[in-house]
């Protein structure tokens, strides 16, 4: 009898269901729920979007219709306006945030291996990466004038600080047994900083490029804000003047399918270059 009430208690303790496979922490899932999800979310926030334009709860001023913001795309393709704004912006921005990623490389590199270094830099850094990029502007503005120079300053500006910090976090990840390990074998301390710490966060740098390029995107209006011409932040801010509203939804979506090709660049690089990372995740 008493073992019988054991049992009792104890398939009353069980769990009843099991969770749902696609809840449980870090377990893969079909890739078809994978993406169905997410086509399934943009979908539905497209169906509100029609909805409630369709609707007349909101003017047109102030949320324009999809079909509206087509019109203007068909428009802008068809006039040659938004094959030069991209041009123009995408140049713009890899230009800056090629100039941030190879000082922030070496600068981050020495800052996460060396404490001397850590100290030199971090306060200065830490300091001015609190300021915001567009009280700049001004600066920027006397110093280089209105050119395509300081467009480039200003996502340096907003892109740099950040990204030499997450640099040196990315080197601080490298185990300190694994590098005692490589001198024991040998290796000095150049070597060991070539082969072993820079191979070992470089996944994690990559990530950061990944990561960094996509705040790049985020600085675009604020590089394109003062006596641009050309340029998808440029025709924003016109668009803000005219209260063109479709073509301010339609430079932000512009914006934002640039910066999500970019990143997906960035990680379908990151699984042909680092295989043995996605092995182990």
């Amino acid at each position: 009898m008493g073992s019988q009430n054991t049992a009792n208690v104890l398939n009353n303790r069980q769990p009843r269901e099991r969770r749902p496979r696609l809840l449980e922490l870090r377990r893969d899932i079909p890739a078809r729920i994978y993406w169905a999800a997410g086509v399934g979310f943009i979908a539905l926030f497209l169906i509100g979007w029609v909805l409630l334009t369709g609707s007349g709860m909101v003017k047109p001023i102030f949320l324009p219709s999809p079909w509206a913001v087509a019109g203007e795309l068909a428009r802008q393709v068809r006039e040659g306006i938004l094959w030069q704004d991209m041009g123009a912006s995408l140049y713009r921005i890899m230009a800056g945030w090629l100039l941030s990623t190879l000082l922030a490389l070496p600068i981050g590199i020495l800052m996460g291996s060396f404490r001397f270094f850590e100290g030199l830099f971090e306060p200065f850094i830490d300091l001015v990466r609190y300021m915001p990029a567009v009280a700049f502007v001004p600066l920027t503005i006397l110093w280089l004038g209105v050119g395509d120079s300081q467009k480039f300053l200003i996502l340096f500006i907003g892109t740099f600080f950040q990204e030499v910090l997450m640099i040196m976090d990315n080197v601080k990840t490298v185990p300190r047994e694994l590098i005692q390990t490589s001198y024991t074998l040998g290796l000095n301390k150049w070597e060991v900083l070539r082969d072993v710490v820079l191979r070992s966060a470089l996944p994690g740098i990559w990530d950061t490029f990944r990561i960094t390029l996509g705040w790049c995107w985020t600085y675009l209006v604020v590089a394109e804000l003062v006596a641009a011409n050309v340029g998808l932040g440029y025709r924003i801010m016109r668009a803000q003047r005219f209260l063109q509203t479709e073509s301010i939804i339609l430079g932000i979506l512009v914006i934002g399918a640039l910066g999500l090709a970019t990143d997906v660049l960035f990680k379908l690089a990151y699984r042909r270059m680092f295989t043995w990372v996605e092995r182990q995740a």
